[in-house]
């Protein structure tokens, strides 16, 4: 983390979950952080537990305006642009399918235009999904060669994510000074995500109220992991590409094939983590379509960079129900936050 002291670097979805972890990490490593985002997406949210929005540039716009965005980078003039920014949730995407374009596709147009006109960039990483893939329902993981056609809108609009960056790559960025990249990550659990829709922030609003936990789909398998594991590597290929063009590219980010289950085992290691006797309930509540079974092959990601997960699917649910019992408890967050990232980094102690 050493290589971000200094560097300005602009975060798009920084008042996410994702994007407030990413900023922990940058602001904690001594880089200037520029953030730019719609207000935080869920009350309570992370970003203000931890009172981010005074440790860096919070600057709250939306991403599909071009102006106030060409604003931000004339401005603070970052080397490193990491795009978050997204209508993430699929079952939303079908609520609002022309929201979730909006931002997704021409959001996407709009950060690439901006690198584009500002040479000030030299390192950039649009993160999209792990389902950006046409899914056959494989039991092999995708590599990152397959062929990009999501299915819902929300899948559907990152793949068109993606060939945005692809054209803009071709037609622009291979002939200026800026090495790009996109990343392709799976499902991530972790403390603070109060997102609707996501099965480990349901289980842990369930154990708020005292209830049973609801499962609509046990069956599915997913990438879990930990939101740190994504975001560790999306600071090694800016750092790396940054440093050399050459690691420029388009990477899966994922857990290994043991860390791929299904919600049902999920949940049945939170129950176990958690304790209290706590139990859940399958109970299927019909909805639009959602892929069954997916995984990611990230051997391009190893063999490049030499990296590897740190965490297993069950130390990645021990962590986030560490951090969300400190919160239960009125603990401070931030501590918890800083505690849990210096593990990571250090080698990921294991206490489980």
């Amino acid at each position: 983390m050493e290589f971000f002291k200094g560097k300005t670097v602009l975060v798009t979805g920084h008042t996410g979950f994702k994007g407030a972890w990413l900023c922990k990490m940058l602001v904690n490593a001594g880089a200037d952080v520029v953030g730019y985002a719609l207000n935080p997406p869920t009350e309570p949210s992370l970003f203000e537990l931890i009172d981010l929005k005074h440790r860096m540039h919070s600057i709250i716009g939306d991403i599909r305006d071009l102006k106030h965005l060409e604003n931000v980078f004339a401005e603070y003039q970052p080397e490193i642009v990491m795009h978050l920014a997204a209508q993430p949730i699929v079952r939303d995407s079908y609520k609002n399918p022309v929201y979730t374009y909006e931002t997704n596709v021409m959001g996407t147009v709009n950060i690439c235009e901006c690198v584009r006109l500002n040479p000030c960039v030299k390192s950039f990483l649009n993160v999209t999904t792990d389902k950006v893939y046409h899914n056959n329902e494989w039991e092999w993981g995708y590599r990152e060669n397959d062929p990009l056609d999501g299915y819902d809108p929300y899948s559907n609009s990152k793949s068109c994510s993606e060939l945005v960056t692809h054209s803009y790559i071709n037609s622009f960025f291979n002939e200026m000074d800026v090495a790009v990249s996109t990343a392709r990550a799976g499902n991530v659990i972790g403390g603070g995500d109060f997102a609707n829709d996501r099965i480990i922030p349901d289980c842990i609003r369930a154990v708020q109220k005292g209830e049973d936990i609801i499962v609509r789909n046990p069956h599915s398998t997913r990438p879990y992991q930990h939101v740190l594991e994504p975001l560790a590597a999306y600071l090694m290929i800016v750092q790396k590409q940054y440093e050399n063009r050459k690691y420029a590219g388009f990477y899966n980010v994922g857990p290994d094939d043991c860390d791929c289950v299904t919600t049902g085992d999920l949940v049945d290691l939170f129950c176990e983590c958690w304790g209290e006797g706590q139990s859940w309930e399958n109970r299927f509540m019909g909805g639009p379509h959602e892929a069954n079974f997916l995984k990611l092959d990230c051997s391009k990601l190893k063999n490049v960079f030499g990296w590897k997960p740190r965490w297993h699917v069950k130390e990645a649910i021990h962590y986030t129900v560490d951090w969300a019992k400190n919160y239960f408890e009125g603990q401070n967050i931030s501590e918890c936050m800083d505690r849990q990232i210096e593990e990571f980094l250090n080698g990921g102690k294991n206490h489980v």
